[in-house]
């Protein structure tokens, strides 16, 4: 079929954006799979530096039909993370487009390049059908550098605000709640990684002859941590946690089950925040992780007091939370409980947690859509449980933000073996065919805010 062709020529592309030895295959991938593409269906389009040196390109779109049509802006990301071609399973190669059944393998084909493909790709049809026109004005912002941290993604929205102005974001990316659940989620949770170090003297002494006398970093952060956090993984800083759980995100989440995959680790009971439900907890509330803890040196353990210990930290956050001063709740909380010794520090950038709010007539249209195309509404996500740089779109840009995502949750995105499922490609296809059709019809949220009021 012509749409795995699309895909396998894209997948063949190693657009390993964090190989600085790759930056010429970024700009490959659009002027060579993207470019085309958009040409053919009518687009003006510019290719743009980063605005930091040596990071990689974004590709500017737009085709334009009228004042009096609403404007979309999409998005997508070219690059993929590194292919890992030796842990493929035999007969797998992270650059060949692989059929098996149901699903196809290679890098990218959950993140992202089946994803805007799928998108251009309804695109096209529905100006087919509609005779050469899309009955919209669009607007396609590709970056090529989301899987090395978005490099210079805010300040292409910042410098170029005026060119991507729409009426809203539609984009594709991360997976469906189910494989046979279309989702529509509306921002993501935020992640904030932190550091705890405390260095107590130089040297390891002997365990032995001074066990009982040296006070020891393991210990001291582990219970650092543990202040923070108890063994449930609730926690016990009230600064760490969001202000409320809104009645209309709650509302969403009513009926949302998590981990329902056959392949889906299964979830602890009891864990984390006491009386919210599982879906509550990892798309409605904070969570705090340990992500590495390091004392002495695990690889040959000696019979001697380490003099240092290590924890890199991480805080899921979603909106409502007082994110921007974390690291100085965090100092203040291990001060008062006698931690001093233990230094804090941010380790990274920040993901910021950003949500559209549900009752969005936005979000009533984009549903309304989808329950039209396949017969049932989607699942609604207030946000995504991991992170996005949506906080381009929706707090740099202003937009009400809808993402319709086209992989599942056993898809092994970043991992060997990655792959997507032939059937919710399918209906992928069928359900973005359906919202761009539906864009281009008189009842949209942007033609009703411009309709005069009768007298």
């Amino acid at each position: 079929m012509a749409f795995q062709r699309v895909l396998a020529a894209r997948v063949a592309m190693r657009t390993e954006s964090q190989r600085p030895e790759s930056l010429p295959l970024l700009h490959r991938y659009l002027t060579e799979l993207i470019v085309p593409e958009l040409e053919a269906m009518g687009f003006s389009y510019r290719i743009i530096d980063n605005p930091e040196p040596g990071r990689s390109p974004f590709l500017l779109a737009e085709r334009i039909e009228g004042d009096d049509v609403p404007t979309v802006l999409s998005y997508g990301h070219g690059d993929v993370v590194n292919g890992y071609d030796a842990q493929w399973r035999e007969g797998l190669s992270p650059w060949t487009l692989t059929v098996e059944g149901d699903r196809w393998y290679g890098r990218g084909t959950a993140d992202n390049k089946v994803q805007h493909s799928i998108n251009l790709a309804a695109l096209a049809q529905v100006r087919q059908a509609r005779g050469g026109k899309l009955g919209f004005n669009m607007k396609i912002l590709l970056e090529m550098g989301e899987e090395a941290g978005s490099h210079g993604l805010h300040e292409v929205c910042r410098q170029y605000r005026d060119f991507l102005k729409a009426d809203v974001f539609i984009s594709s990316d991360g997976p469906r709640l189910a494989a046979d659940e279309p989702t529509v989620f509306l921002g993501a949770r935020g992640g904030l990684n932190f550091d705890l170090r405390i260095q107590l003297r130089e040297g390891a002494h002997h365990s032995g002859n001074w066990g009982g006398l040296l006070s020891n970093p393991g210990v001291r952060l582990a219970h650092a941590i543990a202040s923070m956090v108890d063994e449930r993984g609730r926690i016990l800083v009230p600064a760490l946690l969001p202000n409320c759980l809104p009645d209309n995100v709650r509302q969403a989440l009513r009926t949302i089950e998590v981990g329902t995959d056959a392949d889906a680790p299964a979830i602890a009971p009891n864990w984390g925040e006491p009386g919210l439900t599982p879906s509550e907890r990892v798309f409605g509330w904070n969570s705090f992780e340990v992500i590495t803890f390091k004392t002495g040196n695990p690889e040959a353990p000696v019979n001697a007091i380490p003099a240092s210990a290590y924890a890199m930290c991480q805080i899921r956050y979603v909106v409502g939370s007082d994110n921007t001063n974390f690291i100085a709740h965090i100092r203040r909380h291990l001060d008062d409980h006698g931690f001093d010794d233990v230094a804090v520090s941010q380790n990274g950038t920040e993901a910021m947690a950003t949500r559209l709010d549900p009752d969005s007539p936005w979000v009533h249209w984009c549903m309304a859509s989808i329950d039209r195309t396949v017969g049932r509404p989607p699942r609604l996500l207030p946000n995504l449980g991991g992170s996005l740089p949506n906080d381009a779109f929706a707090d740099i840009l202003g937009l009400p933000t809808l993402w319709i995502p086209h992989s599942y949750p056993g898809c092994a995105q970043h991992a060997p073996n990655e792959h997507v499922l032939a059937s919710v490609t399918r209906q992928a296809l069928q359900i973005m065919a359906g919202v761009f059709w539906d864009l281009g019809e008189a009842d949209t949220p942007s033609r009703r805010s411009t309709v005069p009021a009768s007298p």
